[in-house]
């Protein structure tokens, strides 16, 4: 597989595709339409573009005044990446997301990551993905993912063994570059600390009120 790496996505997000946005695993967008059928006529129009493609149809979220697109290719291990014809069919959905009216608003395109501190996931990871997948073997290197995508992937995030009870579990919030201040001073002046944000834009680390901990995650300053 012809993986493309994380900095070309973003020059290729920089230079002709605006609409979409680098997340933790997909490239993906969010349309706002103006009704119900011309959001349905769009996303007949994706599917339509991606068989002609000879992609397997992106997934596709239609609800009241939104369309939600997400781009990914999976490879025979079930890791998720993006690869140049990702990127080709992201050009070409672009357009009709235009001719039927739709307005890009990649600032609003979010996934939730949930992370688990271990120091071995070989023995967490069948766990969680019989779990939450139903299948043991939906691990992939140091993540579970749902192949039919109902649930968040799990994301093993390596750790010390430790006896001292600590917080072990949190979330990964990836949000669109520009949303990422905005959500992080929302979440300030709602009683959150500011933990870490040495390896901002990248990812910058909150606490709530308790101090549980959540990572803000953008896909700036990663390889």
């Amino acid at each position: 597989m012809d993986k493309v790496g994380n900095r070309e996505i973003l020059e290729s997000i920089a230079n002709g595709l605006n609409d979409w946005r680098k997340l933790a695993q997909p490239l993906a967008a969010r349309y706002r339409t103006p009704d119900t059928a011309s959001g349905a006529a769009f996303v007949s129009a994706v599917a339509h573009a991606a068989a002609v493609a000879g992609h397997d149809v992106p997934e596709i979220r239609l609800g009241p005044g939104l369309v939600d697109v997400s781009l990914f290719t999976v490879d025979g291990s079930g890791a998720r990446w993006i690869t140049p014809e990702d990127l080709g069919l992201a050009r070409v959905i672009t357009l009709p997301a235009h001719e039927h009216g739709l307005t890009a608003a990649p600032e609003e395109v979010t996934q939730l990551e949930v992370a688990l501190d271990t120091a071995d996931d070989t023995v967490a990871g069948p766990f969680w993905a019989a779990l939450l997948t139903g299948e043991a073997g939906n691990t992939v290197h140091d993540t579970v993912f749902d192949p039919r995508n109902r649930v968040p992937s799990v994301w093993f995030q390596r750790a010390d063994a430790h006896r001292t009870p600590r917080q072990r579990w949190h979330m990964d919030l990836w949000l669109a570059p520009e949303a990422a201040g905005t959500r992080i001073r929302a979440a300030v002046a709602a009683g959150s600390t500011v933990v870490d944000d040495s390896h901002s834009p990248s990812y910058t680390v909150l606490a709530d009120p308790e101090g549980n901990r959540v990572c803000v995650c953008t896909a700036v300053d990663r390889d």
